[in-house]
C-alpha cells in the first residue's frame, strides 16, 4: 500500500499563512471569527478568475485554488470582511454594479491608510483618487460609469461583483424570538469593528512604548526598572498622557544629570526626551509624577506660552499649577525631594500665578523646581542621540486631543476645572490676528449711514451736466471725529518688517471703515507728532523718525490731551513690549510682535502679530 504524501499544497500553505495574518490583528480578527469560510473545490461558488465572493450571510466563498502570497491574500481576506463591518449590503441600490464598485474602492483605501498585507499588482488604487465615501462614488460612476481601475479592484474577478448580487441571495430566515433564558444581545458588526479599532489603537501606543513587539503579538515581559513599570502606567491607565509619555525617550543618565545640574528631572520637548537623575532614588509612584509633570509642560506649551517673561520665574508659576492638578487627580505621589505645591494658588492659571509670585523675586529666585535652581523645561539641548522634531505644536496637539477623547471615552474619572479649560482652549484653532484687528476696528468704527446725494454729478454723466442725477454716498455728519491715534513705538528694539505689517494691516481696516484720517505720532525717547494724514499714506510715506530709547508715556499724554483729538477716539500703541509702564486714561490697544508681552498688566486689548 502507497504511504500518502505528505507534502503540503503551497496555495493553501499561502492562503493559511494570510488567514493566520488577519486572525492575529486586532482589528480584522474579531470579523473573522463570526464568517463561514467555504474553500472546498466541492462547495465554493468562486468564479474561476476570482479570489473570493462575500455572500450577505456572513459567509465568503474563497478560491480553493488560487496561488498568492500569504500578504495578498491577507489584503484581499481583511477586504471582504470590510463588507460586513461597514456594513455595504445594501439592497436597495438600483445599480448593483456601481455600488459594489464604490464599496470596492472603499475597503481599499481603508486597508491602504491602516498599511495591512499587500494589495495584488491589479488591485492598485490611483494616486489622485478623491477621498471619497462610498455614497459620493456611488453617485460618481451612477452618473459616468465604472472606469477600468475600480472594475479590476473587484475581489469576483473583472465580470462579477464582490458583494453577492440581491437577485441571487438566499430567502431571508425569520428573526429568532427573545427568550428569557436569552443571555446578552447579539454584537453588531459595526460594535465589533469598533472594539477592533480601539484595541488597534491601544496596541499601537504599546508597540511605541515598547511593551509590544507588533499588533497582535504577545506583550513583553514585565518590565524590570520603576521607570518602565511607571511608563507602562500611563499606557494602559492613564490615556490622558498614555500617547505623549509613549512619543517619549526616557534617559536616566547620572553622569549627565550631574554635569547638567539636574536634581531630579528635565524635559526637552524638540527632542521628546526625559532625563531623569537615578541618584534621585524616586520609587515607581514618584517616578508617575514625575513623568506626568514633565509632559505637561510639553502638551500645554509652556514654552511657548512663556512671551518674554522670565524664563526662571515662568516655570516656578507653571510648576505650582501643574502640581496641584496632579495631586488632585492622585498621578503617583509627590517626590519627598520637595516640590512647588501652594494650595492658596489653586484654580489659578500659570500667568495669573506669575503676576502674584514676581512681586517677591528675592525669595522666589530661592526656589527650586525638579531641575534645581534652573528651569527643568530645557532650551538647550543636552545630547544629539535624536532628531529634533520640528512640527511641535501639531504633533503635541493631535496626542493631546486623542488622550481627552480616549480618556473621556473610557470613563477615567473627572479632570479639574482648570485642566480642562486649558486642554479644550489649546485644541481650538487660534484667531488670526487680522481677524482680532478687525473685530476691534468693528467695534470702534460700526458703520456708517448713507444717503442721496446730488452734490457732484457723475464723469459718465458730464454731456448732459444740466441733468442732476443722484448717487449714494457716506453722510458727511457721520464722518466728523471718526478717528483713532496710532502711537508708533520707532526704538532700535523695533523690527521693521514687524512696522511695515502693523502699518499696512491698520491703513487697509481704516480705508474698510470709512476713516478719513490718523493721527499718528512716533516715539522713542520723546515724542514725534506727524499730525493728521489719511489712511492710506501710513503705510506708503510715513518717514519714520527717532531710532532712540523706548519711552510711550509722552506720546500717550500728547495724544489724550490735544485738542483737536476726539475724546473718545481710541488708540492703537505699535511696539514690542520693550518699553515703560503706561497709563492710558481712554479706550486702547497693543500690536505687539509674536512672542512679546508687556511689562505690565494691560487693561485694553493685545494683539499678536504672527
Amino acid at each position: 500500500m502507497a504511504r500518502p504524501s505528505s507534502k503540503t499544497n503551497p496555495a493553501t500553505e499561502a492562503y493559511g499563512a494570510g488567514m493566520a495574518m488577519v486572525r492575529a490583528h486586532p482589528i480584522f480578527g474579531p470579523l473573522a471569527l463570526r464568517v463561514t469560510w467555504v474553500r472546498s473545490a466541492t462547495a465554493s461558488l468562486c468564479p474561476a478568475a476570482a479570489w473570493l465572493v462575500v455572500r450577505p450571510e456572513s459567509c465568503i466563498h474563497v478560491h480553493p485554488k488560487r496561488h498568492a502570497e500569504a500578504t495578498q491574500w491577507a489584503f484581499v481576506l481583511a477586504r471582504g470582511l470590510l463588507a460586513y463591518a461597514l456594513e455595504l449590503f445594501q439592497p436597495d441600490r438600483g445599480d448593483w454594479g456601481a455600488w459594489s464598485a464604490a464599496a470596492d474602492v472603499v475597503s481599499t483605501r481603508f486597508l491602504a491608510s491602516v498599511k495591512f498585507g499587500q494589495a495584488p499588482a491589479d488591485m492598485q488604487l490611483p494616486t489622485d483618487a478623491p477621498l471619497w465615501d462610498e455614497e459620493r462614488w456611488y453617485r460618481e460612476f451612477c452618473d459616468n460609469g465604472v472606469p477600468p481601475w475600480a472594475a479590476a479592484l473587484s475581489l469576483a474577478g473583472p465580470l462579477h461583483t464582490s458583494l453577492l448580487a440581491p437577485a441571487w441571495w438566499p430567502p431571508a430566515r425569520p428573526a429568532p424570538t427573545a427568550s428569557r433564558y436569552s443571555r446578552t444581545p447579539q454584537t453588531s458588526w459595526a460594535q465589533v469593528f469598533a472594539a477592533g479599532i480601539a484595541q488597534s489603537v491601544t496596541q499601537a501606543v504599546e508597540i511605541a512604548a515598547g511593551t509590544r513587539t507588533a499588533l497582535g503579538g504577545s506583550v513583553q515581559s514585565a518590565p524590570r526598572s520603576s521607570t518602565e513599570r511607571a511608563r507602562s502606567w500611563f499606557i494602559s491607565s492613564f490615556p490622558l498622557l498614555g500617547g505623549m509619555v509613549a512619543a517619549f525617550d526616557i534617559q536616566e543618565n547620572a553622569d549627565l544629570c550631574r554635569r547638567e545640574e539636574v536634581m531630579v528631572a528635565a524635559v526637552d520637548e524638540t527632542l521628546r526626551t526625559i532625563y531623569l537623575n537615578p541618584a534621585a532614588g524616586l520609587t515607581e509612584k514618584e517616578t508617575r509624577f514625575v513623568i506626568a509633570h514633565e509632559i505637561l509642560h510639553v502638551a500645554l506649551r509652556h514654552l511657548s506660552r512663556r512671551l518674554g517673561r522670565d524664563p526662571y520665574l515662568w516655570n516656578v508659576a507653571c510648576d505650582y499649577v501643574i502640581n496641584d492638578w496632579l495631586i488632585e487627580l492622585q498621578v503617583g505621589s509627590a517626590p519627598t525631594l520637595g516640590l512647588l505645591h501652594d494650595p492658596d494658588l489653586r484654580g489659578l492659571s500659570a500667568e495669573e500665578v506669575y503676576d502674584r509670585i514676581v512681586v517677591d523675586l528675592r525669595r522666589m529666585r530661592k526656589l527650586r523646581t525638579l531641575a534645581g535652581l534652573q528651569g527643568d523645561m530645557l532650551e538647550r539641548r543636552l545630547s544629539a542621540e535624536r532628531t529634533p522634531f520640528t512640527d511641535l505644536d501639531r504633533f503635541y496637539k493631535e496626542q493631546l486631543g486623542k488622550g481627552l477623547m480616549l480618556h473621556e471615552s473610557q470613563g477615567r474619572g473627572l479632570l479639574p476645572a482648570g485642566l480642562l479649560e486649558e486642554i479644550r482652549a489649546l485644541l481650538q484653532p487660534p484667531i488670526p490676528w487680522e481677524v482680532e484687528l478687525a473685530r476691534w476696528f468693528d467695534h470702534h468704527f460700526p458703520p456708517i449711514e448713507t444717503r442721496r446725494t446730488y452734490a457732484r454729478l457723475s464723469r459718465r454723466q458730464s454731456a448732459t451736466p444740466d441733468i442732476p442725477r443722484p448717487r449714494v454716498s457716506p453722510d458727511p455728519r457721520w464722518l466728523d471725529g471718526r478717528t483713532f491715534g496710532v502711537v508708533l513705538d520707532t526704538s532700535s528694539s523695533m523690527d521693521r518688517h514687524t512696522l511695515a505689517k502693523a502699518l499696512g494691516s491698520i491703513a487697509g481696516y481704516a480705508l474698510a471703515k470709512e476713516v478719513p484720517a490718523v493721527r499718528l505720532v512716533c516715539c522713542d525717547a520723546a515724542a514725534h507728532d506727524m499730525g493728521y494724514m489719511p489712511a492710506e499714506d501710513i503705510a506708503h510715506r510715513v518717514e519714520v523718525r527717532g531710532r532712540g530709547g523706548t519711552v510711550l508715556q509722552p506720546a500717550v499724554s500728547l495724544l489724550h490731551s490735544a485738542p483737536d483729538f476726539p475724546q473718545d477716539g481710541p488708540l492703537l500703541i505699535i511696539t514690542d513690549g520693550d518699553c515703560d509702564v503706561l497709563d492710558v486714561p481712554r479706550s486702547h490697544a497693543f500690536l505687539l510682535p509674536a512672542g512679546k508681552r508687556l511689562p505690565f498688566r494691560p487693561r485694553g486689548d493685545v494683539f499678536y502679530l504672527s
